[in-house]
């Protein structure tokens, strides 16, 4: 195989000084996740200097590390040393931007950027060789690290972008260049640091600036700030296409809801086509038109990517589904305990609803906080309370400070339990659990909801232990 990076390439790339020969297969900042062959980045965090596992990434094969200074015993030909490692780290990535042909896209928006990036890596995979970010590598860090990681002879890259605040899109997607951006959507998410929706938008709107001359904007028309969005992809100077229900270049014509797939008709571009996609659930089949004119502006086939989208599964954390052995039957689980918004907790206890539980089965619903809304939150998830019952729950089970204002909205017919945190919580909910239940579990990140996931998986092992 090509080397990814060879001493010369890296040194030339980030202007630094590398005194012995190597090659490196690929990039890592983590020697938790480190292969053989990588180059080890050294990033100086707040709490962490990585300048200290240097030896470590050494000992367990890595080719080189590049760092800002020599750490003590390193041999001196398996460093590349540069002024600061993450300026470094940048640099390796507008090197390989600058070295590959490939077309490129850039995915933001408050819901949605994960799932439409795995989707478009999966489709356009089967046309050709095809690099896209890691699990959620959409940050200061991430971006460049999955530049950097990407081989000349890419074909597709997909990259996601996030951001918390004003201003951090725009550094990024510099980096990346695309040939297309979508915004898949623009919700209430991170209201703690904006001082409204509409600066949510024109954050994400960001993502236009960065687009190569005569790029596409990919929007979502459906969206109430579509129209802030598309005038500043005009003043980016991009050309805009819209999708959804209300769309003009893709227009959603039907869609039938499944339990574990949606059957979609859409026009793409004056294209009729008639698909399946994998995952189920209505704000998927909505993004999957986005994510096919990604596909036509990348030159990439169209028919042939909606074809593939019916292998596309939903990923952990992010609307996953398993079915979960216990005694006397199984439960299917809904993981989607990644991150919760308003839009996508309501997203989330639809498919809940169009889901059938077993004989004897209930559907519940375990929510942990939101977090991030600023000082609407409390109304935000009170309000919740229609979204579940027009999900038909039989029963929920809420965590969190903020969850106890939709707990107190809620039935008291359907209430299951509360608490404070998701520690004390997931035994709770994991002991309540039987034979035909359909169980969502959402939440924000830092309402650890995952460990609600872990539990209930527990009860396989359980079962499987006698």
């Amino acid at each position: 195989m090509r080397p990814l990076w060879t001493s010369r390439e890296a040194a030339e790339a980030t202007g630094g000084r590398a005194a012995g020969h190597w090659e490196a297969h690929g990039v890592s900042i983590d020697t938790r996740t480190l292969q053989r062959d990588d180059l080890f980045v050294a990033l100086v965090g707040e709490n962490r200097d990585a300048h200290a596992f240097v030896a470590e990434a050494l000992d367990k094969g890595a080719s080189a590390a590049l760092v800002s200074r020599a750490p003590e015993g390193i041999d001196p030909a398996k460093l590349l040393i540069v002024a600061d490692t993450q300026a470094g780290l940048e640099a390796l990535g507008r090197a390989a931007r600058a070295r590959t042909g490939a077309k490129i896209a850039a995915v933001t928006g408050s819901v949605g950027k994960t799932s439409t990036k795995e989707a478009l890596r999966f489709v356009l995979g089967q046309q050709g060789a095809t690099h896209a970010s890691e699990a959620s590598y959409n940050n200061l860090w991430g971006v460049p690290l999955t530049l950097a990681r990407m081989p000349a002879e890419t074909k597709f890259g997909i990259f996601e972008i996030g951001m918390n605040h004003a201003g951090e899109i725009r550094p990024l997607v510099a980096q990346v260049q695309p040939d297309v951006a979508i915004v898949t959507t623009v919700e209430p998410v991170h209201l703690e640091h904006f001082p409204h929706v509409e600066a949510i938008a024109d954050a994400k709107a960001e993502i236009f600036e960065g687009l190569k001359p005569g790029g596409v904007a990919v929007v979502n028309a459906d969206n109430p700030h579509a129209a802030r969005l598309a005038a500043a992809a005009t003043r980016a100077g991009a050309r805009v296409w819209t999708f959804g229900e209300k769309g003009g270049e893709a227009q959603l014509v039907s869609v039938a809801l499944g339990e574990a797939s949606s059957e979609i008709e859409a026009d793409i571009l004056g294209q009729p086509l008639s698909f399946t996609y994998g995952a189920p659930g209505r704000h998927f089949a909505q993004n999957a038109l986005g994510l096919l004119l990604v596909v036509k502006a990348l030159g990439a086939d169209v028919a042939a990517a909606a074809g593939a989208l019916r292998g596309v599964r939903a990923v952990k954390g992010r609307g996953a589904r398993d079915t979960i052995a216990i005694a006397g039957g199984s439960f299917d689980l809904l993981d989607e305990s990644y991150n919760a918004n308003p839009a996508s907790v309501a997203a989330a206890l639809a498919l809940l609803g169009v889901s059938r539980p077993g004989p004897g089965g209930r559907r519940i619903a375990v929510l942990g906080d939101m977090l991030e809304l600023g000082p609407e939150g409390a109304a935000m998830h009170a309000g919740l309370a229609p979204a579940v019952l027009a999900a038909s729950c039989d029963l929920v089970f809420a965590c969190g400070p903020s969850m106890s204002h939709l707990w107190a909205a809620l039935p008291v017919s359907i209430r299951g339990a509360y608490a404070q945190s998701s520690a004390d919580f997931a035994p709770l909910v994991a002991a309540d659990i039987r034979p035909g239940d359909v169980v969502m579990v959402k939440g924000s990140l830092g309402s650890r909801m995952a460990l609600v996931v872990d539990a209930l998986k527990a009860r396989a092992l359980e079962a499987a232990a006698g």
